[in-house]
């Protein structure tokens, strides 16, 4: 498939959207080549995956599309690897009676606080809505047989890293993007807190945390966020936050790719901050999704709190070669604080392509302390 393939006609016009323009993108790309540049890399690694909105109480008005996307070759004109990050590295050979020197943090921000997750530990996350086969592996499978695969897969990492514990995740989407106005023009659906309490029910079977992610469609943070308070009080609940479908300029999701400005980034963690004092829990995780440039604006003015750990994820779906491109393009050469790393069942498959192993993975620099499996 070529990477200037537009969007799918015959899924979009079975959900009532309508396909790109070929005519102004034709015209777009004819007159410009840096504009040909441009598309190239925002296509470079996309990863609307099937994504399917569900109500938990009306069926009626579920939606799927996809936005299918083959990414441009990586970029292989740099003469040094921008995947490496620099660290100095001490060659004295200390004296045989001097102590070992603990180890010090490393990473961007605040040393973490008691009971911090990161970077002690390596999250391994199955993403999806439970109430959705088509959103991932969260909902594709019974819980038990879900649960039973994550097993499966937190004893693959434990055996690839074992002197990083793993912790088991479920990380559920609960506000889903909509390719329809709904309610208030607002392109989202806001499932029920039923269907969180169930994630949760599915969690403490493994002593898992959770993740509440959050697509906003035209809606905001400032809009969505406070009516999830009553979950992330919990000591085992954390937040992600989804770049792809926040429609700024009245964008409609499936159609393009949106983003979050540092501004919108920053108005999170301190809302997570703010609840973490108030109920003096461990400080919480933000997973902010990523894997275009234009995703994640002003990513140098995030504010990093003691109170929250922020990871930046790789989002990207492809063959290895491109993923690991992704990860350096988009995530190393802009870092925040901690790494992400997803990983697809189907659509890192696709083109005769496979997954990547722990193995793999675990060779990317800076290693990835937070790993989701869709």
């Amino acid at each position: 498939m070529s990477p200037l393939v537009p969007l799918k006609t015959k899924t979009l016009n079975r959900f009532g959207l309508n396909a790109l323009p070929h005519q102004r993108f034709n015209h777009y790309l004819k007159h410009s080549t840096r504009a040909i540049a441009a598309a190239l890399l925002l296509t470079s690694a996309s990863c609307t995956q099937e994504k399917e909105a569900h109500s938990a109480t009306l069926p009626a008005q579920v939606e799927a599309y996809e936005v299918p996307a083959t990414p441009a070759l990586p970029d292989t004109t740099a003469t040094v690897s921008a995947d490496t990050v620099t660290a100095t590295v001490s060659t004295a050979v200390p004296e045989a009676t001097a102590a070992p020197e603990p180890k010090t943090y490393t990473y961007p921000g605040p040393e973490p606080l008691p009971g911090a997750i990161l970077p002690h530990k390596r999250i391994l996350a199955y993403y999806g809505n439970p109430l959705s086969k088509r959103m991932g592996i969260l909902g594709e499978l019974p819980p038990e047989q879900m649960l039973a695969r994550l097993d499966e897969e937190v004893a693959n990492w434990t055996k690839a890293d074992s002197l990083t514990p793993v912790q088991p995740a479920l990380h559920a989407i609960v506000v889903t993007a909509q390719g329809h106005p709904g309610r208030g023009d607002k392109y989202r659906l806001r499932m029920t807190d039923k269907m969180i309490e169930d994630v949760l029910e599915m969690a403490r079977q493994r002593d898992a945390i959770v993740f509440l992610d959050v697509q906003v469609g035209r809606s905001t943070l400032p809009e969505e966020l406070p009516r999830l308070k009553q979950f992330l009080q919990l000591p085992n609940v954390h937040l992600g936050i989804d770049a792809e479908f926040a429609m700024k300029e009245n964008g409609v999701p499936g159609r393009s790719i949106g983003s979050f400005d540092a501004a919108d980034i920053n108005y999170a963690t301190e809302l997570l901050a703010d609840i973490t004092k108030e109920h003096n829990l461990p400080p919480k995780l933000l997973i902010v999704h990523r894997f275009t440039q234009r995703m994640i604006t002003n990513h140098q003015d995030i504010v990093l709190r003691p109170e929250v750990q922020v990871v930046m994820h790789m989002d990207g779906w492809g063959p290895p070669a491109l993923k690991r491109d992704t990860y350096r393009r988009f995530i190393v050469k802009e870092p925040v604080q901690y790494t992400g790393f997803k990983v697809f069942y189907k659509n890192d498959t696709r083109n005769n392509s496979r997954l990547m192993t722990p193995q793999e993975i675990l060779k990317l620099n800076p290693k990835p302390l937070y790993i989701q499996y869709q």
